[in-house]
């Protein structure tokens, strides 16, 4: 989750107010693109903003 976190940190230094962030990490468990074992996949290291 540290992309995530990266992430946050620099939506709080916009402005963004901290307790309107929340982040979740969904890792192996939600790919873009599936991969065999041991496979990385860039398209899969992301974080997604979704505005409610």
């Amino acid at each position: 989750m540290r992309r995530a976190d990266s992430v946050k940190a620099e939506l709080i230094r916009d402005g963004v107010p901290a307790n309107a962030i929340d982040i979740h990490g969904y890792g192996e468990a939600h790919p873009l693109v599936p991969t065999g074992p041991d496979t990385r996949e860039p398209q899969n290291r992301r974080v997604e903003i979704i505005l409610h």
